[in-house]
C-alpha cells in the first residue's frame, strides 16, 4: 500500500494520478481496479486503513494461506471500489475512489463472524434466510456509520463489511 500510495502522490504532481484511481468507466484505466485498491489519498488516509488491515488482518491471516488472505483482500477492496463508483452513478454523480477501507472493513466483518466466540454462538441460532440479512445490514450499516469518517466512501464501507460478515459466516478463508 506505501509503494503504490506514493506513486499516486508523485503521480498528482504531474497529472497522472489519474492512473490509480477507480472511476467510470469502471475499466479505464483496466488496472485502477487493482491499484485503487491500494493507493491512498494522503499519509493519513493510509495510516488509518494501514491500522485497521494490520489489527484485523493479522487475526485472518493466521487462519488462511498468504494467497486466500491476500485474493480476500483485493477482492473486496475491488468490489467495495465499484459499488461505490456505481452508486455514486446512480445518484448522477461521478465518482472517483481510492484506498483499501472497504477490503478494511471486510477484514473486521470476517473477524466478528468467524471468531470461535461467534462461531459458537452462530452454530446454535437458526434463523430465517431473510431475518438473517436484515441482521447482517443492520451490522454493516452500524458498524459503517460508527467507524466512517465525515466524506468517506460510505458505500464502499458498507459493502466490505457486508462481505466480510458472509464470508466469515461462510468460513471462506479457512484452511
Amino acid at each position: 500500500m506505501l509503494v503504490v500510495s506514493v506513486l499516486t502522490w508523485a503521480g498528482t504532481l504531474v497529472g497522472l494520478a489519474g492512473l490509480f484511481v477507480l472511476a467510470p468507466p469502471i475499466l479505464s484505466p483496466p488496472w485502477g481496479l487493482l491499484t485503487s485498491v491500494y493507493a491512498h489519498a494522503g499519509p493519513g488516509h493510509l495510516l488509518a486503513n494501514a491500522v485497521v488491515v494490520a489489527v484485523a488482518g493479522s487475526l485472518v491471516a493466521r487462519r488462511t494461506t498468504r494467497f486466500r488472505f491476500h485474493g480476500f483482500f483485493l477482492v473486496t477492496g475491488v468490489l467495495a471500489g465499484v459499488a461505490q463508483v456505481w452508486v455514486g452513478g446512480l445518484l448522477g454523480r461521478s465518482v472517483a475512489v481510492l484506498g483499501a477501507s472497504g477490503a478494511a472493513f471486510a477484514l473486521v466483518g470476517y473477524v466478528l463472524v468467524a471468531n470461535p466466540a461467534s462461531a459458537a454462538l452462530l452454530e446454535r441460532v437458526s434463523v430465517p434466510p431473510r431475518v438473517a440479512a436484515a441482521v447482517v445490514a443492520v451490522a454493516a450499516a452500524g458498524l459503517t456509520l460508527a467507524f466512517s469518517p465525515a466524506g468517506s466512501a460510505l458505500v464502499a464501507h458498507f459493502v466490505g463489511t457486508v462481505l466480510g460478515l458472509v464470508a466469515g459466516r461462510l468460513r471462506l478463508l479457512r484452511v
